[in-house]
């Protein structure tokens, strides 16, 4: 068996404790050796439930550590693209979570030190590794259906943040339609113009952070496809996740999972089961999944199925919408 690839996490809080686990527990192709945070507690709490020996408080302990060629960053977003930088200068392949950062300059500082260093780097746009999604887009891909023309997708949280969150996140286009943004190009291409509408509907508090609850963004293809994303923070049955690309001969789409496939029947109908409530349970295996993908890049030296180039445009269009927002507009991307 091929040396696993040793590896260690940078932040251990929501997501990144869910990556330590699945590193542990389901990807034996690597060897996690170290965790990093600055709540050192909250790090050795996880190190001590998994037996993991090395806990540190400090990121660059570990980058001028030569044992450890990979290294995944899931901390805070204002941190994400310092990180990285410092992790390509010190010569380490890298996965970090979305986004790299909330502003252009930031990420281009971040991608010109990964080029520069000649590493790898992955982001954590997971539903691109959920097994019914990449179906759909190989079907569309291999042409099958004929060319696509309309490209659907709704992406839908059961409740809205608090206004701090919204406030710290980069709002909706940025938090939440930037996963949608990312889905659009993995399924049809490269996008040219947008045109975003948002409003407030279920969370009044939204407003005082400049940001909204609902929207609509309208999409144009470098083809010609268009496209819609329907997104809203309130979706009071469940997490629900549908996408579908209508294509001029036939049609590809996925449809929400239901927690069980359950029919119960009486008189007054046919009742089903509710979609997941979260995206821990509507994702888990596309987070084993992605970073398998980047262990395997790293050990045999192949490319990241997303790339920095990929995290950089989502920002971009997130801004191209939030700019059509404000000045009620078609947005071109060539403009940001």
């Amino acid at each position: 068996m091929k040396d696993r690839l040793n590896i260690a996490v940078i932040g251990t809080g929501r997501m990144g404790s869910v990556h330590v686990r699945n590193l542990v527990r389901s990807i034996p192709e690597a060897n996690l050796v170290a965790l990093c945070d600055i709540r050192l507690d909250v790090a050795q709490a996880l190190a001590d439930e998994l037996g993991i020996s090395r806990v540190v408080a400090d990121y660059h302990e570990l980058l001028a550590d030569p044992s450890i060629p990979a290294v995944l960053i899931a901390t805070s977003t204002d941190t994400h693209w310092f990180i990285v930088r410092d992790a390509a200068q010190a010569g380490k392949h890298i996965f970090c979570e979305k986004p790299l950062a909330l502003d252009l300059p930031s990420i281009d500082i971040a991608l010109a030190a990964v080029e520069e260093a000649g590493v790898k780097l992955q982001v954590g746009f997971n539903r691109r590794f959920d097994p019914s999604f990449r179906h759909v887009r190989d079907i569309v891909a291999s042409g099958t259906i004929g060319r696509p023309c309309i490209l659907r997708i709704a992406s839908r949280d059961p409740e809205p943040p608090s206004v701090e969150y919204a406030r710290a996140s980069g709002g909706m286009y940025l938090d939440m339609t930037i996963h949608d943004f990312d889905m659009a190009r993995f399924l049809v291409g490269e996008v040219e113009e947008v045109y975003a509408m948002g409003s407030v509907l279920v969370a009044p508090w939204l407003a005082e952070a400049d940001d909204v609850d609902t929207d609509i963004v309208t999409l144009r293809f470098a083809d010609g496809t268009l496209g819609v994303i329907d997104n809203s923070r309130q979706a009071v049955y469940g997490y629900d996740q549908r996408l579908e690309v209508f294509c001029s001969a036939g049609i590809a789409k996925a449809d929400n999972k239901a927690v069980d496939t359950v029919v119960c029947g009486d008189t007054s109908g046919m009742h089903g089961a509710l979609p997941p409530r979260f995206f821990m349970q509507r994702y888990p295996d596309t987070y084993v999944n992605e970073v398998r993908s980047f262990v395997d890049c790293v050990s045999h030296d192949t490319l990241p199925q997303v790339t920095g180039k990929d995290g950089r445009l989502s920002v971009v269009l997130g801004y191209a919408a939030e700019k059509s927002r404000h000045e009620n507009r078609p947005v071109r991307l060539s403009e940001i």
